[in-house]
């Protein structure tokens, strides 16, 4: 998508969904690159004897989907001022994951121009398992 400007955003706007899943490779391979080595996200038999169904996926890249998401939405000329995400509930890998979003607010401060956004993944039976709010300062076109 191309860039998109502070006053093309309006309150209420839907960020277009990204569904994605993950294999178990490329949780291994985020750890790598993470450097987090948690047992419960590659080691199938300790996750279980922890109580896991199955190795589980990292909150930080549920939380970095989110990231991509609104980057790709919103353009590379905006700036992620503010990032937070909550993990509630375990995803477990191939689980069809979709990242959403919505603008809940926007306002100018000084010289910036501010969209507050609200975000979250949900499972594939519709729960939400992470969600966020960014606040992002966008270009204006005056």
């Amino acid at each position: 998508m191309g860039q998109l400007y502070y006053e093309d955003v309006q309150v209420g706007a839907e960020i277009p969904s990204v569904e994605r899943s993950a294999t178990t490779e490329q949780l291994v391979r985020y750890h790598a690159a993470a450097g987090d080595w948690d047992r419960i996200h590659f080691d199938y038999p300790y996750a279980r004897s922890v109580g896991f169904p199955d190795v589980i996926l990292q909150g930080m890249l549920k939380a970095g989907w989110l990231a991509q998401m609104i980057s790709d939405w919103a353009g590379p000329k905006i700036w992620v001022k503010k990032f937070g995400t909550q993990y509630r509930q375990i995803d477990l890998p191939l689980d069809p994951l979709t990242s959403r979003g919505r603008v809940t607010n926007k306002y100018v401060k000084g010289t910036e121009h501010l969209v507050v956004l609200e975000v979250w993944v949900q499972n594939g039976k519709g729960e939400v398992t992470t969600r966020g709010t960014a606040t992002v300062r966008f270009p204006a076109r005056t």
